[in-house]
């Protein structure tokens, strides 16, 4: 009887663990996944954009741009592989005595290298994730209109930011 029942304990267990794998590969299939721990990555820039600059709306904030090692690779040799993670962390900021400072975060852009998943947009999958959330998605068009700007940068693989040694 004990063996019956470990037998069935272990293929119950294996049919829920197959579940869990299916629903992931799934949820990972549905575009571009949020970049945990992205801001241990390596820093590669920051930027600011003010008002009256031609992306204001809706960029307007403070830039900090990070690159996890494959794609610190690319940033080095211009050639990017695949699953080079990009990450540009938009934030308000705010004048306070003469500084400027980190204010709420407005999103966190993703871009994600897969040449086979998103060669309709050079390779590179995009995504956004409103404010905080690690759920709330604002890519609603497969990343066509944030290629539709990254295009003019095909020389550099479609990468705006560059290594700054």
């Amino acid at each position: 009887m004990g063996d019956k029942i470990m037998k069935k304990s272990i293929s119950i267990l294996m049919a829920g663990l197959l579940s869990i794998a299916a629903v992931t590969a799934f949820a990972a299939d549905q575009g571009v996944p949020f970049p945990e721990g992205y801001r241990n990555w390596l820093h590669a820039k920051s930027m600011l954009i003010q008002p009256g600059h031609a992306l204001e709306n809706p960029f307007q904030g403070l830039h900090h741009v990070y690159a996890n090692k494959q794609a610190e690779a690319g940033l080095k040799t211009g050639k990017y592989a695949d699953g080079s993670v990009l990450v540009f962390d938009l934030l308000q900021y705010q004048e306070k005595d003469k500084t400027i400072q980190e204010g709420e975060r407005k999103l966190v852009g993703v871009m994600l290298k897969d040449a086979k998943k998103f060669a309709a947009t050079g390779g590179w999958g995009f995504e956004g994730f409103a404010g905080n959330s690690k759920t709330e998605r604002l890519v609603k068009d497969g990343g066509t209109s944030c290629f539709a700007c990254h295009a003019s940068e095909q020389k550099t693989d479609y990468v705006f930011s560059q290594y700054r040694p």
